[in-house]
C-alpha cells in the first residue's frame, strides 16, 4: 500500500509540475521581471545537542530570487564557536554538515536540501500552487484528518524539506476535479499524502449546489519514529489514514461566507469517526466554526496537526492500545477575530469528547480536551514589529482540572516569532518550547535570535 502511495503521489507531482508550461493561463503581468534579494543575518541559536542545550553562534546569508510566480530561497547558515586556544580557535557545528552525526539518523538528502529555505510557484488559492521547504499551516479538506500540518517544530535546530502542492481543474479549463498532495520531508518521504475532490454538479445552473465538493483524502506516516530519541530505528509500522468528506459554501462574499461539510475517516485497526460542522465568517472580521463528531474508540480526530511531528510516536503508541467500548461524541468549535486583511488576527480552538475524564490516563489525546490559541501581528500595524504565536495544550483535566490544566506547564507546546524591521535590518527572536517531564526546566527548549541586513 505504502509503494501504491509514493507512485499515486509522483504521478501528482509530475501533473502538477507539468502545469508549469500552461501559457494560456498566465497572467503577463504577474510573470514579469526578474527579482534578487539577499539578506545577510549574524545571531545565535539555543539547540537541543547530546541531550543539552547548547548556544551557537550563526552567521548566515540567504539568497531569494524571483520570476514571476516563482521564487527559490536559500539558507546558507553557519552555527560555530570560538575558542581562545589558537589550535582550536573556532569549531563548526558538525551537525550542519555531517549526515547521521551522533546517530541522528540523517542522510545527506536531509541536510543539504534542507538548505534550500523554498521553492514556489503561485500562491494558496491559484488554480496551481507548489511550495517545496518549510511547511507553516496545511489543512486537506475540513481539517479532520490534516489539520495545520507543519514541518518547521524543530527550527532552529532542523529545517526540513517538505512539498505541498495544489492543482484545480480550472488550469485546464475543467473545474470538475482538483488534487492537492503533501510530505513533510522529501528526503524522508515520511508523512505522505494527499486529496483528490470532484465538483460533480458543476455544470449546472444551480446556484448553491453546483460548488458542492467531495473530496478522498489518504495520508500515512511512513515512519512513525523518525524523530523518536529513545527509540530512533525506524522499525514501526506505517500509520495510514483515510477518509471522505463533503463540502458546500453556503454562502460566498467577504462579509458573510458560510461553508457546510462532513467527513468520515478511518485510521488503523478499523478505528473510525464522523463529523459534521460550519464555519465562516460574521462581517469579515470574525472568524468561527463548530462541529459535532462521533468516534469510534481510540479513533484520534486531526491526527496529523501542528504539531503532529513531536507527538507522532506518542499517537503512534495510542494506536497500538487495545481499546474496547462503543462510540463516543466530541465536539470541536472555534472562535477569534481578524481585520485589516488578515495583517492583525487572533482565534482560539477548542475540542474534546461529550464524556467524563478517563481515571488512568490514556496515551490518546482525543480523551481529553485540547485548546489551540494562535495570534498574529503583520509588519506595518504597529511600527516596525511583527509576530506569530501559538499556544496548545493537550490532555486538559488529567492532572488539576481543566481550568487549573490551562495555567500549567504539563502537556504544552508553545512558539513564538518576534520581529523589529528598522530600516533594511530585522531583529528576529524565535521561541519554541515543548513540555518534557525529564528536562531541567520541564521544557524542551529551542530559540534563535538574530540581526539580518536586507540588500
Amino acid at each position: 500500500m505504502i509503494r501504491r502511495m509514493t507512485i499515486f503521489i509522483f504521478v501528482a507531482a509530475v501533473c502538477v509540475f507539468s502545469g508549469f508550461s500552461e501559457g494560456e493561463v498566465s497572467d503577463p503581468a504577474a510573470d514579469a521581471g526578474f527579482g534578487f534579494q539577499a539578506a545577510v543575518s549574524l545571531g545565535a541559536d539555543a539547540i537541543p545537542v547530546n541531550g543539552a542545550v547548547e548556544t551557537w553562534n550563526k552567521l548566515g546569508f540567504q539568497p531569494d530570487i524571483s520570476f514571476g510566480k516563482f521564487g527559490i530561497g536559500f539558507d546558507l547558515s553557519v552555527r560555530f564557536k570560538f575558542y581562545p586556544d589558537p589550535d582550536t580557535a573556532i569549531e563548526l557545528y558538525p551537525g550542519d554538515w555531517l549526515p547521521d552525526y551522533e546517530g541522528s539518523g540523517y542522510s545527506v538528502f536531509d541536510l543539504y536540501m534542507a538548505k534550500i529555505m523554498y521553492i514556489r510557484y503561485g500562491k494558496q488559492g491559484d488554480p496551481l500552487y507548489v511550495k517545496l521547504g518549510s511547511i507553516d499551516n496545511l489543512t486537506l479538506g475540513d481539517g479532520f484528518i490534516v489539520g495545520g500540518y507543519a514541518n518547521t517544530r524543530y527550527l532552529p535546530a532542523l529545517r526540513f524539506f517538505g512539498l505541498q502542492a495544489g492543482v484545480d481543474g480550472a488550469l485546464f479549463d475543467f473545474p470538475y476535479l482538483g488534487l492537492d498532495v503533501l510530505t513533510g520531508n522529501l528526503a524522508q518521504l515520511d508523512v505522505i499524502g494527499g486529496r483528490f475532490f470532484v465538483r460533480p454538479l458543476y455544470g449546472s445552473e444551480l446556484p448553491v449546489i453546483k460548488n458542492l465538493q467531495t473530496g478522498l483524502t489518504l495520508v500515512a506516516d511512513t515512519k512513525p519514529d523518525l524523530y523518536n530519541d529513545t527509540d530512533p530505528a525506524n522499525d514501526a509500522d506505517p500509520v495510514m489514514v483515510y477518509g471522505l468528506d463533503v463540502f458546500l459554501p453556503l454562502m460566498g462574499g467577504d462579509l458573510f461566507p458560510l461553508g457546510l461539510f462532513t467527513d468520515f475517516a478511518m485510521e488503523p485497526k478499523n478505528r473510525w469517526g464522523w463529523m459534521a460542522g460550519a464555519a465562516g465568517r460574521l462581517v469579515g472580521v470574525i472568524t468561527y466554526g463548530a462541529q459535532v463528531r462521533v468516534l469510534g474508540a481510540g479513533f484520534i480526530p486531526d491526527y496529523f496537526d501542528a504539531n503532529y511531528d513531536l507527538f507522532r510516536s506518542i499517537r503512534y503508541d495510542a494506536m497500538q492500545e487495545s481499546v474496547s467500548g462503543g462510540a463516543t461524541a466530541g465536539w470541536a468549535a472555534n472562535l477569534g477575530l481578524s481585520v485589516l486583511k488578515d495583517a492583525v488576527s487572533f482565534g482560539v480552538a477548542l475540542d474534546g469528547p461529550f464524556q467524563v475524564i478517563p481515571s488512568v490516563k490514556s496515551a490518546n489525546s482525543a480523551e481529553y480536551p485540547h485548546v489551540r490559541g494562535v495570534a498574529n501581528l503583520a509588519q506595518g500595524i504597529i511600527g516596525g514589529f511583527s509576530f506569530d504565536a501559538a499556544y496548545d495544550k493537550y490532555f486538559l483535566g488529567s492532572d488539576k482540572g481543566f481550568f487549573r490544566d490551562l495555567l500549567t506547564p504539563e502537556d504544552a507546546v508553545i512558539s513564538a516569532a518576534i520581529n523589529y524591521h528598522t530600516g533594511a535590518a530585522v531583529i528576529s527572536l524565535v521561541y519554541n518550547l515543548k513540555y518534557n517531564p525529564e528536562a531541567d526546566n520541564g521544557f524542551d527548549v529551542s530559540s534563535s535570535i538574530q540581526s539580518t541586513v536586507q540588500f
